[in-house]
């Protein structure tokens, strides 16, 4: 079995300790094992038990008595409450006698390997024991094992160590010990009693320690505890907590540890180019998940680069040729290249190309990585990163921020669930729901009311909400309910700032923290300061992923709806642009200024991506900008069937007659006329004061129709009331010829009424006249007043 450390790891620098471990090795004879020794236990064998009995006598016991003094010695110091418990203490000193004949060395000269396979907390341990020994002695000689070795590391096994430590320190002492712990953990909403790991693992902590008390537990010791190498991740999360704990019993001193580099995969990478990647990461001042993103990407870098160019096995090698086949390989890299764990996330995907965001982080990472290299003056300058690893602009432009609104009806269904969710819709552990309902009420009203990031939601402190008077005018404003404003910390566009909100989130995050139990202070991940996190519950803070894995998806099925929708899945990041979106929508909308500072943009650029105008809203504004009835006017005809059944319309006679507020036009191409807007009244035109005209109003036979007639930009000028456009057009059309041949100018014709038709049939108060009454216009230059018409 293979050990994590050996017997010469390094340890804390002179501990100063309160306890003082009972044996003492420089006390004892410390010599190899001699042939006399050896024989005297294998004379003994199974009377090795009998080792305490006063009446023992002969030269084998006082062979081995040196081996047993200091054995005799420890045995003294542990606690055996009962006789069953002393008479497995004295088969574990039995046990160990027989394992220096089986090893050929005393115990002083064992390893950490050594001590394990002694203690053999694996398989097989009944069938490689003596025949005599009794499985009862196996706690005692891990307690004989701590108590003589020579090692600063914890033992493996899944025994309770609380038993072997109060073996070792008594009971008192380890109940005092624990029951502090416990009490610090309680508080943080464990209830009445903490689980047993955490127990278990104090008392492996001060086994390891050598002392039973909680103030020689320090930071550093736990700290080399905690990154051991092989520990899994809940180990990890228990040591953890038990600092957590020491800190709120004032032991340590609430400082930040900095991670060591993570345990991952570096096969392939070449020894110096993994030493490169992780100084870096220790010296880099990027977020924890950034450096830890960065260093996965790093090792890809390594692999391709031990594939390709295997002469290059160190940074200082790196030239802008290299820099330029690089970019190359990432803008054609592919799910699964150069990836060491190919998990379940990306296996229905080995092959297919990276999305473009995906590639241009995979060359950010290379050139934050030189970049910070040559400006802490590892490397030489001998290339720009900033330009040799560029992101080309060809995949580039395919980048662009894309948030993707809700649809208003699944939006809508979403709000109605978070109003009335309750603690049945979360998923529930072996002990039911983790969180509290309060705390996930809470949650889930500041993620579909507020606005706010995910990671900003995690980061909100304790009283981040302030109550402000309502200022509103009306008579009942004193009865309104008051504003309600959240303070924002700093994010990554812009320092910390404050947003009023729903009333109903300031109340739901009241009701949290009135029964949220008190917490240890915890890190922030942007500021790096000891802070209360609101969402924070037995020293936890809730993950920047629970939304997206917990909220959202008890929502969705509480609402009856699905967790994807046309654009894709519904995220936490989605509620955001959609909030933004109603509100630049709404019937009095936020404008851009006004939203940006809601959301805490920087800039407005980044708030243009949000405020995105809903079709609604667009169909309302290109109603009432009128471009069909701007560029389009309808005119009323009037159709003669009598004509038209009497076959008069083909001998000649006029059966169109079209409507031009003051007179008709009976001419039949009426909208191709270029006088069409303003008549110069030739022989196709009729008053309406013509006795003409009044017999046609007469008749019972007409038919009216509307015909739609395009404009130009001078009759649309014209049409708009624009009096110089009007002359315009008069001037251009003097001598065009009328559907007659003659023009205005030869027609003598007055200034010409200008007719203003309009979409719903209606015409303005210049462009009709009521009938029978002409309109008094001064004539056009060099004119004279026109003929009576036919």
């Amino acid at each position: 079995m293979t050990s994590p450390t050996s017997a010469t790891a390094e340890r804390d620098p002179a501990p100063q300790l309160r306890w003082r471990w009972p044996p003492d090795r420089r006390r004892y004879d410390c010599s190899p094992l001699t042939d006399v020794e050896r024989a005297a236990i294998a004379t003994l064998g199974p009377r090795l038990k009998r080792w305490q009995r006063p009446r023992r006598k002969g030269e084998e016991w006082s062979a081995i008595e040196r081996l047993l003094k200091p054995l005799r010695d420890a045995h003294a110091t542990l606690y055996l409450p009962d006789h069953t418990a002393r008479w497995s203490a004295l088969l574990a000193v039995a046990n160990l006698l027989h394992h220096c004949l089986e090893q050929g060395t005393t115990f002083w000269e064992w390893d950490y390997a050594t001590w394990v396979h002694v203690c053999d907390t694996g398989r097989g341990w009944r069938e490689r024991r003596p025949q005599w020994a009794y499985q009862g002695s196996r706690h005692h000689v891990m307690a004989l094992a701590y108590l003589l070795g020579d090692f600063t590391e914890p033992l493996p096994g899944a025994m309770f160590r609380t038993i072997l430590a109060e073996k070792m320190f008594g009971p008192d002492a380890v109940r005092a010990a624990l029951d502090s712990v416990i009490g610090a953990v309680n508080g943080w909403g464990y209830g009445t009693t903490a689980s047993w790991q955490l127990p278990n693992l104090t008392c492996e902590a001060l086994i390891v320690r050598r002392s039973p008390d909680l103030a020689d537990l320090s930071a550093e010791f736990i700290d080399r505890l905690r990154t051991a190498p092989g520990l899994s991740r809940a180990r990890r999360s228990l040591f953890y907590r038990l600092r957590l704990a020491l800190v709120t019993l004032g032991l340590i001193p609430p400082t930040v540890w900095r991670d060591a580099p993570p345990v991952a995969d570096g096969s392939g990478v070449g020894a110096e180019w993994k030493e490169w990647i992780d100084r870096w990461y220790m010296t880099s001042t990027l977020t924890l998940s950034t450096r830890r993103a960065n260093r996965c990407l790093l090792f890809r870098l390594g692999r391709w680069l031990a594939e390709h160019h295997p002469d290059v096995d160190s940074p200082r090698h790196w030239t802008r040729q290299h820099c330029a086949a690089f970019v190359a390989h990432a803008a054609d890299m592919r799910y699964g290249d150069y990836t060491a764990n190919r998990n379940s996330l990306i296996a229905s995907r080995i092959g297919q190309p990276l999305a473009p965001n995906a590639k241009a982080g995979y060359l950010y990472a290379v050139r934050q990585f030189f970049r910070d290299c040559q400006e802490w003056g590892w490397l030489p300058r001998r290339f720009d990163p900033g330009r040799a690893l560029r992101t080309p602009p060809t995949l580039k432009a395919l980048i662009g921020p894309d948030p993707r609104v809700i649809d208003d009806k699944l939006w809508a269904k979403l709000i109605w669930a978070g109003l009335n969710v309750t603690i049945e819709d979360f998923p529930k552990g072996l002990s039911g729901a983790f969180y509290p309902i309060e705390m996930l009420r809470a949650l889930t009203l500041t993620w579909l009311f507020a606005g706010l990031r995910s990671d900003e939601i995690a980061r909100l402190r304790v009283g981040c909400i302030r109550w402000q008077p309502s200022t509103s005018d009306d008579p009942e404003g004193s009865s309104a309910d008051p504003i309600c404003l959240l303070d924002i910390p700093s994010n990554k566009t812009g320092t910390a700032f404050t947003k009023p909100v729903e009333p109903l989130v300031g109340r739901a995050i009241a009701a949290w923290e009135a029964i949220r139990p008190q917490q240890p202070k915890l890190r922030d991940r942007k500021t790096g300061t000891l802070v209360d996190l609101l969402f924070c519950f037995r020293a936890r803070r809730i993950s920047g992923s629970y939304i997206n894995d917990a909220i959202i998806p008890a929502l969705c099925h509480k609402a009856g709806i699905p967790m994807a929708d046309a654009r894709g899945r519904i995220t936490s990041h989605r509620a955001r642009s959609t909030i933004a979106t109603q509100l630049y929508n709404a019937k009095d909308p936020m404008t851009l200024f006004e939203l940006q500072a809601w959301l805490g943009h920087r800039s407005p650029t980044s708030t243009q991506h949000y405020a995105k105008i809903t079709p609604t809203t667009l169909t309302r504004a290109y109603r009432d900008a009128g471009y069909f009835a701007r560029n389009v006017r309808v005119i009323e005809v009037l159709v003669d069937r009598d004509a038209v059944e009497s076959g008069a319309a083909g001998a000649g006679e006029p059966w169109q007659h079209f409507d031009l507020g003051h007179g008709y036009c009976t001419y039949d191409f009426f909208e191709r006329c270029p006088h069409r807007m303003a008549c110069a009244r030739c022989e196709f035109y009729v008053p309406k004061a013509s006795a003409r005209a009044q017999l046609l109003a007469a008749k019972q036979n007409l038919q009216r129709m509307l015909l739609e007639i395009p404009l130009t930009d001078d009759e649309r000028a014209a049409v708009e009331g624009d009096d110089e456009a009007v002359g315009r057009l008069l001037a251009r059309l003097a001598d065009v010829a009328t559907p007659t041949g003659a023009t205005p100018r030869v027609l003598n014709a007055s200034r010409p009424l200008v007719m203003l038709p309009m979409t719903d049939g209606s015409q303005s108060a210049s462009s009709a006249a009521p009938a029978g009454e002409e309109h008094p216009a001064p004539s056009i230059p060099g004119t004279v007043p026109p003929s009576e018409p036919r």
